[in-house]
């Protein structure tokens, strides 16, 4: 039977263009030259999301299970819940208390007078921060806990010599002190009704030590920073700072004007570079590397005994989609300053109302960037913001209740005055003054900025309470606002808003 012929071969049809390469017509009927693909350039948060490959990597392998095993093992331990009871209510997410303590015996001599580390340790807290890790491991929002923050400590035992204590005052930082570990957890809890899931401890040799195997950290600033007391000497400018400095640069609380809450500030805006230097570094790619990182972080530190390898193995998913934006900042709201304590000192109290919400908003994982104001009218930028400020209003004008106009002005505009205006002894003052002290040479800046047209005169031994002596020129105050973004009810900033550009 004879085999019938075969069709035709189907002439193949010529591919067609695809949409970004086909040819336009032009209005003559020619063919335009095809259009070039546009390359779109690869988002920063990409990038960031392919270095914590590893990561995942660790997490899922069985090898990577023992090396965090391994790291676990070289975690010192300490139990900070023993005994515990009438504890918070656990809400969503999680929460760690990350202390920072003065310990520095396993530094160097010749590190110790580098860096101005000399003395004897208090063995108190140098810094307490809340770092809330969200239920879905989104987002971490860390709060600052002033170390000089009026507190009550609960009812406890020494464990040492068993002497019981019942609830007194103290600042924060001496609960260390006194009860260590446990009883910082436990008045923290009592101050906050928020739980502490678990407890991290880190030393000024942990801290060196982590920003040394990373490399380095860059951070910005204005204007320049000195401190005597650190030796902290930076420039205007970004600097790349290795362990020694970037130590020297989270302790200085004399740099400014601002004291301590400057101190948090920096802490926290080099909180948030270290986290944009460990995603964007490449360190997370390398598994020897990111080892390395995490095992000079874990083997200096003190952690709970439940702080183990299921959490290190939680928090390397969580680190998958960690970035400096998905972080945010802030500081405890204070309502007052220098509220004096017999037989402690000076202290900071806490804003009773905008804390409780603040720490609700913890219980109850919810951002805290969420809470922005709607935006005012543009303000000025300033170097120190007007809430670290000290002022103390005098009326140089026969006007009668001009001093009360001006302070009440300040103080909307975030100033902290002291809310009693006096007379100036000079009551013909023409052109407005602001008094200071050389000292803080970067405050009244900040304050005269907020008054337009008016004069600085330094005044020595003025000290930290700046001094503005209305005169007959004054017409308003100008709104003022500091390098940080932070707005709204929390104050709170994500970490890219606070990183070098």
């Amino acid at each position: 039977m004879p085999t019938p012929p075969r069709s035709p071969a189907r002439p193949q049809r010529p591919s067609q263009p695809s949409p970004a390469r086909r040819p336009a017509v032009r209005s003559d009927g020619r063919p335009a030259r095809p259009l070039r693909p546009v390359r779109r350039k690869k988002p920063r948060w990409a990038m960031r999301a392919v270095t914590t490959v590893s990561v995942v990597v660790l997490a899922s392998a069985g090898i990577g299970h023992a090396v965090v095993t391994s790291l676990d093992a070289d975690i010192a331990r300490v139990d900070p819940f023993k005994d515990m009871k009438n504890r918070p209510e656990a809400g969503n997410g999680m929460n760690v208390l990350l202390v920072g303590t003065d310990g520095r015996d396993r530094i160097s001599e010749a590190e110790r007078r580098k860096y101005r580390l000399g003395g004897a340790p208090c063995h108190c807290t140098d810094t307490i921060m809340m770092v809330h890790i969200s239920e879905d491991r989104e987002r971490a929002s860390v709060v600052s806990l002033p170390r000089d923050s009026y507190a009550e400590t609960p009812a406890h035992t020494d464990a040492v010599t068993g002497k019981r204590h019942e609830p007194h005052p103290i600042k924060l930082n001496a609960a260390y002190a006194e009860g260590g570990p446990t009883l910082t957890v436990r008045t923290v809890e009592n101050m906050t009704h928020v739980k502490i899931d678990h407890y991290l401890e880190v030393d000024f040799t942990s801290f060196m030590k982590t920003v040394d195997v990373l490399g380095g950290v860059k951070v910005c600033t204005v204007q320049p920073l000195k401190d005597s007391y650190t030796g902290l000497d930076l420039a205007p400018g970004s600097h790349v700072l290795g362990g020694g400095q970037a130590l020297q640069f989270v302790r200085s609380r004399h740099a400014d004007g601002s004291s301590d809450l400057g101190r948090m500030q920096r802490q926290q805006r080099f909180l948030a570079a270290l986290v944009d230097r460990a995603t964007s570094s490449g360190v997370l790619l390398n598994p020897m590397k990111f080892r390395d990182v995490t095992r000079a972080v874990l083997g200096s530190v003190r952690a709970d005994k439940g702080f183990g390898t299921d959490e290190l193995l939680d928090l390397g998913r969580a680190m998958r989609n960690f970035s400096p934006s998905s972080s945010e900042f802030t500081t405890v709201p204070i309502g007052q300053m220098g509220y004096v304590v017999k037989g402690i000192g000076s202290t900071l109290k806490w804003d009773p109302a905008k804390s409780a919400k603040l720490f609700q908003a913890l219980r109850e994982d919810k951002p805290l960037t969420e809470h922005r104001a709607a935006p005012r009218q543009q303000a000025v930028r300033v170097d120190v913001a007007p809430q670290q400020i000290r002022v103390q209003v005098e009326n140089g004008t026969a006007a009668s209740g001009l001093g009360n106009q001006v302070d009440s002005a300040l103080a909307a505009t975030g100033f902290r005055t002291t809310h009693q205006p006096v007379s100036a002894q000079d009551r013909t003052v023409r052109r407005t003054v602001v008094a200071y002290d050389t000292r803080w040479d970067r405050t009244p800046t900040s304050l005269a900025t907020a008054l337009p047209g008016s004069e600085l005169r330094a005044v020595p031994g003025q000290g930290p309470l700046l001094k503005v002596i209305a005169g007959s020129d004054f017409e308003k105050v100008t709104r003022v606002r500091a390098d940080d973004p932070g707005q709204g009810e929390f104050g709170a900033v994500t970490g890219d808003e606070v990183v070098c550009p």
